[in-house]
């Protein structure tokens, strides 16, 4: 009976290790989108300031506030004003937008 318990124990805890694993690990398609409302884009700096609701991924909560880009082609997508929907990782230490969309 004991050696059943050790063994299934430790069969959860594996199963726990890995799935830890894969999600630290995710592809970047998998994050959650967050809604958002375009504040600002600027093509100059390459950055575009968004008010947008808690970023799960991110443990960040609803604020306003600027991000990088991560392929400056994405500012050429949206406007100030336009509601969107976008994923955003830490990328070299800074936020970084890594897809946006308009929200339909």
């Amino acid at each position: 009976m004991r050696t059943t318990v050790r063994h299934l124990l430790g069969s959860f805890l594996i199963a726990c290790a890995v799935g830890a694993l894969a999600q630290a690990s995710a592809p970047a398609d998998t994050i959650a989108m967050t809604a958002g409302e375009v504040r600002k884009v600027d093509l100059e700096t390459k950055k575009i300031t968004l008010r947008h609701e808690e970023i799960k991924n991110l443990g960040m909560p609803q604020m306003t506030m600027v991000f990088q880009v991560k392929d400056p082609v994405l500012l050429d997508r949206v406007k100030a004003g336009d509601k969107v929907r976008f994923t955003a990782e830490k990328v070299g230490g800074a936020y970084t937008i890594t897809h946006i969309e308009e929200a339909n």
